[in-house]
């Protein structure tokens, strides 16, 4: 079993609302891992029979055995066919959002569930292909524009876990010459200042950080990431639903 790295509240936070999702999936469940990328949850899922889906292309990027290599907007199954969803960290990463979004709720059976989780302060990453942060309401509104019943909402890290971010890119990334500070005096004064700030900002980045995994707060401030639970209602197919199922029949 994969373990977090030492005081990463996001990694500690992600796998625990992922370990507590896989709890509620009935043995022999129809799983699918959306945007799976290297599948650092399919453990998770050992009881259940789990498919992954991504598209592959980012240079450099570890992936894991996808069963479906496909734009997530057309996965090639059949309507209904997973009881579960897996969509972490992956709505960043998609050109349109949305249409994700409506092609998970028709390979999801009416009453499935789906974990979803998404940055709202974080870094650009696997580059190109990085395009929003969401708020929540943002987050909510598409998710509800989609067709999905909310059942749970939260920050997935409370504000301790985004100082210690902040604190650890300012450890890592504070420039250290006098010309990025407008150079003479001034410049001068805080290029030597960087060094040793980059050292203190290293070690309060450790103790918010730890701050975070023992207690999580949420009153003020921002979270990296948002999670949710959804699902899809137990109702009638819609016509978006009816085409993208004939299309995936005419393609068999």
């Amino acid at each position: 079993m994969s373990r977090p790295k030492k005081l990463s509240p996001s990694r500690t936070r992600l796998l625990a609302a992922n370990t507590d999702f896989a709890s509620g999936v009935p043995s022999g469940s129809m799983v699918l891992d959306a945007g799976a990328g290297h599948a650092p949850y399919e453990h998770l899922f050992d009881h259940a029979r789990y498919e992954a889906a991504d598209f592959n292309k980012v240079v450099g990027k570890k992936y894991t055995q996808q069963t479906y290599i496909c734009d997530l907007a057309s996965i090639p199954v059949e309507d209904a066919r997973f009881d579960y969803v897996v969509f972490n960290q992956v709505m960043e990463h998609l050109p349109d959002p949305s249409a994700v979004l409506r092609e998970l709720r028709r390979v999801l059976k009416p009453g499935g569930q789906m974990i979803c989780s998404t940055p709202l302060f974080y870094e650009e990453h696997d580059t190109p292909y990085d395009f929003y942060r969401y708020t929540q309401y943002g987050l909510r509104h598409l998710l509800n524009e989609a067709g999905f019943e909310l059942v749970h909402f939260d920050w997935l890290e409370g504000y301790y876990g985004t100082v210690g971010h902040q604190l650890n890119s300012a450890s890592r990334f504070l420039p250290l010459k006098p010309s990025d500070y407008g150079g003479g005096i001034v410049g001068a004064l805080n290029a030597a200042a960087a060094l040793p700030l980059r050292a203190l900002f290293r070690v309060l980045s450790t103790y918010y950080n730890w701050l975070e995994l023992r207690h999580k707060y949420t009153r003020r401030g921002l979270p990296k990431n948002y999670v949710a639970i959804v699902r899809k209602p137990a109702a009638q197919a819609s016509p978006h639903e009816n085409r993208q199922s004939q299309l995936v029949r005419a393609e068999a």
